[in-house]
C-alpha cells in the first residue's frame, strides 16, 4: 500500500520538452514510474525519446492535459513550467479532472497559489506543492524530483515541508525504508498539508509509523499536533528545522519566518510533544527516535 501514488499510476509531465522537465522525466522513468506522455501546446503532435530498461521509448506530446488524459488514461500530472505560467497549467489540469497534480515549480506568486487553492474546492484533484520535491513510493513510482536511490520500501511514512530534509531523512532511515515520502513544500499556501498526509498515513495499513518534518513560520505544525492528538493512533516522531533562526528574518522558504513567539521552533516542538510526538533536535536524532519505535513494534 501507499498514499496517493503507486505502481499503477499513469503520469504525464506538463513541460516535458523543457530542460528540467526532460531531465526529471528521465529520472522518473529510472525510478520505475509509468510516464505515458507530456504536454506542451507549441509542440503538440511531436514525441520525446527516453530510455527505459535499456530500450528507447517514444513519449507523445499533447496540446492539452485533457487530450493527454483521453489518449493515455493518465491520472497524475507533474508540473515543470515557469512560475508565470504555473497557475494556468494547474487550472488546465484541474479542469481536465486529473487525480493528482504535483507542482514542482519554485517561485510561484502566493496570490497565484491562493487562486489555484480556491479553485480546487469541490474538484476531484489533489494538489501537492508548489515548490516541493513531490512524492515517491519507493520501488513503485516517483512523481517529482526526489532521488529514488536513497531508500527502498518499508514501514515508515514521511511528510516534510523541506525537500532537502526529505532526502536526508530518507537516507537516515534507509535501513528501514518508506511506504511513501511526500514533500509538501514550504510556501505559505500549499495544496496538501501535514494534516492531509497524516490522515492518509493513518489509513494506510502498510504504514506503521510516521515522521513529520516541519520548520519555523506559520502554525501548520501546531495544527498538525492538535490533529495527531485527536486522530492519529500510529507513533509519530517529528523534527522542526530552524531552532537557531533569528526573529523577523525569512529563512529559506517563503513561509519560514518567525514573528515574536509565533512560529518558533521551540513553540512547535512543545505543541508536538504535548500531543505525544517525540521530537528530535537533529535529523539524526529524529531517525534514532524512529528506530527505537520500530524496534518496539
Amino acid at each position: 500500500m501507499s498514499i496517493y501514488l503507486n505502481k499503477d499510476s499513469k503520469i504525464i509531465v506538463q513541460g516535458i520538452t523543457g530542460g528540467m522537465g526532460a531531465k526529471h522525466t528521465a529520472l522518473m522513468i529510472d525510478a520505475g514510474s509509468n510516464i505515458v506522455g507530456g504536454v506542451n501546446a507549441r509542440k503538440a503532435g511531436t514525441t520525446v525519446t527516453h530510455k527505459k530498461g535499456g530500450a528507447e521509448v517514444e513519449l507523445p506530446v499533447f496540446g492539452t492535459v485533457k487530450e493527454a488524459m483521453a489518449e493515455t488514461g493518465a491520472d497524475v500530472s507533474v508540473v515543470f513550467v515557469p512560475p508565470a505560467f504555473t497557475k494556468d497549467a494547474c487550472v488546465e489540469a484541474i479542469d481536465a479532472g486529473i487525480g493528482l497534480l504535483v507542482v514542482i515549480t519554485e517561485g510561484v506568486p502566493v496570490q497565484d497559489t491562493a487562486e489555484v487553492w480556491s479553485y480546487l474546492e469541490g474538484k476531484q484533484t489533489r494538489m501537492i506543492g508548489p515548490n516541493c520535491p513531490g512524492i515517491i513510493t519507493p520501488g513503485e513510482s516517483l512523481a517529482g524530483i526526489t532521488p529514488h536511490t536513497i531508500a527502498g520500501k518499508g514501514p515508515v511514512g514521511l511528510v516534510s515541508k523541506s525537500g532537502t530534509l526529505t532526502y536526508q531523512m530518507m537516507y537516515e532511515l534507509s535501513d528501514h525504508g518508506f511506504s511513501t515520502a511526500i514533500g509538501i513544500g514550504g510556501d505559505p499556501i500549499v495544496g496538501t498539508t501535514h494534516i492531509d498526509a497524516l490522515e492518509a498515513f493513518e489509513n494506510d495499513p502498510e504504514t506503521l509509523a510516521i515522521v513529520m518534518i516541519g520548520e519555523i513560520g506559520g502554525d501548520a505544525e501546531e495544527r498538525a499536533a492538535a490533529y495527531i492528538k485527536e486522530h492519529v493512533t500510529k507513533p509519530v516522531v517529528g523534527y522542526v528545522a530552524g531552532f537557531t533562526a533569528p526573529e523577523g528574518k525569512t529563512m529559506g522558504h517563503a513561509g519560514a519566518i518567525v514573528s515574536g513567539s509565533s512560529g518558533t521552533a521551540e513553540a512547535k516542538k512543545e505543541a508536538l510533544e504535548a500531543a505525544g510526538v517525540k521530537v528530535g533536535k537533529t535529523p539524526s536524532e529524529t531517525a534514532e527516535l524512529m528506530r527505537e519505535i520500530l524496534k518496539a513494534l
